[in-house]
Parts: C-alpha cells; sequence; structure tokens
C-alpha cells in the first residue's frame, strides 16, 4: 500500500496546526553551525535530489569568496561560538572558489565539512586539498554522498556510470589520509542495520577505514517527500516523544544561499529548505537569530521524527 497524501490544510500558520493546536518552535541556542550553500549546480541530476541539483538548475547562484568572509567576519565581531563550517550544493566543488573558502575558513581556526558526491570536480581540486589536508589535518573532513553499498541502487539515483568514479574519489581520500565521512540514504527499504552492515563489507573490501557502526562517520539520512502525511509538531510533541527543541538542527545551525539574481546572500533557518521564502531570516546573522517555526514537512520527519541531522556532530 502507498503512503498517504498530505493533508492540504496542514503546514500553513506558523504559529498553530491544521487542528488549531499551537504549532512548535525552536529557539536559536548557540550557532554551532554555519553552512553555505555554494550553489545548486551540480554534474548529476539524481532521482531524489531535495534541492532539484543538476548540470542546468542555477536557483542558487554561486557564492563568493568574499560573500563567505562576510559572514565569518560577523561570527568573530559577535564572539558567536561557531565552530563547524559547512559547505553543501550542488555540488560544491564546481563553484570556483570553493578553496579559497575553505583556505579561509580553516586559517580562522574552524573545522570545515564538504559534502560531495567525490566525482570529476573533487578530482580537479585534488592538488589543493592535499595542501589543506596537510596544514589543517583533521579539521577538515569531506562527506561523500554514497547512496548505497551496492552499485544499482546508488546508479538507479544517480545515473548510469556514477558508482566507479564516487568510490574511486573515496579510496583516494582515504589514502591520502583525509578525515572522510560516507552519507547514505535509505533508498532500498532496508533496515538501518542492514544498510550499516553492508557498508561494513564495502569498506572492508576497498581497505577504507570507516567504522560503518559509527552515527557520524556513517551517516544514514531518512527520506524526504514533501507530498505524503506526516504530524505537525506541536509545542506539546516534545514531552510526548521525550525531545527537546535544541535537539532540532535549527537550534544550532543556519545555512547562507543566494537567489539567482539577487544582490545579496541571505540567511536560511535549514539546509533542506532552500526556496521556501518562509524560512528566509534575514541578510545577516544578527537578523536571523530569532524562533523557527516547525511549519514544513521535513521538519516533522526529518528532524524531529527522523532524527535527522547535517553537521557532523
Amino acid at each position: 500500500m502507498g503512503s498517504a497524501a498530505m493533508d492540504s490544510r496542514k503546514f500553513h500558520d506558523p504559529l498553530v496546526t491544521a487542528k488549531g493546536e499551537r504549532r512548535a518552535q525552536v529557539a536559536l541556542s548557540a550557532l554551532e553551525t554555519l553552512w553555505f550553500n555554494t550553489g545548486t549546480l551540480c554534474n548529476l541530476t539524481c532521482g531524489h535530489c531535495y534541492i532539484e541539483s543538476s548540470p542546468k538548475n542555477d536557483r542558487l547562484a554561486y557564492l563568493t569568496a568574499v560573500e563567505v568572509a562576510a559572514f565569518l567576519d560577523e561570527i568573530a565581531a559577535r564572539g558567536l561560538p561557531t565552530r563547524l563550517i559547512g559547505f553543501t550544493g550542488g555540488e560544491p566543488f564546481m563553484n570556483p572558489e570553493l578553496m579559497a573558502m575553505l583556505e579561509d575558513a580553516l586559517s580562522r581556526g574552524f573545522d570545515a565539512l564538504v559534502l560531495t558526491n567525490a566525482m570529476r570536480p573533487m578530482a580537479k581540486c585534488k592538488a589543493a586539498l592535499l595542501q589543506l589536508n596537510e596544514r589543517y589535518g583533521e579539521r577538515l573532513t569531506i562527506r561523500v554522498s554514497i547512496d548505497h553499498y551496492g552499485r544499482a541502487v546508488h546508479e538507479q539515483e544517480r545515473g548510469r556510470r556514477s558508482w566507479k568514479p564516487t568510490i574511486e574519489g573515496l579510496c583516494w581520500l582515504a589514502r591520502n589520509g583525509f578525515s572522510v565521512h560516507v552519507a547514505s540514504r535509505r533508498l532500498s527499504g532496508e533496515s538501518e542495520t542492514e544498510i550499516r552492515n553492508g557498508f561494513a563489507l564495502l569498506f572492508a573490501e576497498l581497505g577504507v577505514g570507516i567504522d560503518a557502526c559509527d552515527p557520524v562517520r556513517l551517516i544514514v539520512f531518512p527520506e524526504m517527500d514533501a507530498s505524503v502525511d506526516v504530524p505537525e509538531i506541536t509545542e506539546a510533541c516534545w514531552g510526548i516523544l521525550g525531545k527537546s527543541p535544541q535537539s532540532v538542527m535549527c537550534a544550532s545551525a543556519r545555512m547562507i544561499v543566494k537567489r539567482k539574481g539577487a544582490a545579496h546572500p541571505v540567511v536560511l533557518a535549514c539546509t533542506l529548505l532552500p526556496y521556501d521564502e518562509r524560512f528566509e531570516l534575514g541578510e545577516t546573522l544578527a537578523a536571523a537569530s530569532g524562533v523557527v517555526p516547525l511549519n514544513h514537512p521535513h521538519c516533522a520527519k526529518f528532524c524531529v521524527l527522523g532524527g535527522g541531522a547535517c553537521s557532523r556532530n
């Protein structure tokens, strides 16, 4: 049987649910992670990409190193407790200024995390990456997206001939001593234990030293489909679920994007909602420090009920 369709009355009012209950809101307790979406262009067109990245999608323009530096300057000026700077896309290595952004973030003492498919765009940056790894070591982490431990499921999602270059990229990173993580997904219908066991065999076969049982080194993300019905999260849900608002990503993270044609980047509440203007919070980190209503299906399915988080900690 298929999943029930979303009730059209849900996720409209930022303050109350369709049933008239007070919607849960999340306050920014501390900006621990700042994400930069470097642009939506990608060398692949995946079947279920939440951000619809492709070689043609430029709805989010390339950020520049100067624009990134302005937000890093604000972190310093305001004395914010930010520890991790994340770079996502699209494919971040397609942005011609990514290496300058990484150098800037790492030289200021931040940890840096790059999400990549580890294919040709990353391969073109090997020399610069080796230099960064030599200087900054464990403070630079590369997270490689591998949708399944088997080639067939991965290529069904990412396209023919996408498996081999990604695996070669993963092995290159491991051989050269990078801090390397893997992000996978529940595309196959298997349990998380089955997925982790499959990756354990793959990593052993490849000689890649990643502990598949470590939920940080191997993240298995829940699937997101905004058209499938999920419950709205009310203030009462925290107690019912035994969860804290501080466990949700928007309590400790924000994302910077630059919309195509825009004069300035803006701050979003969440990495998962790049196009929903309801989650646009302003042009500075100071302006984006307010509360976030959990007014989207992803808030419920991915973050609260699915336990998903995009940062590595």
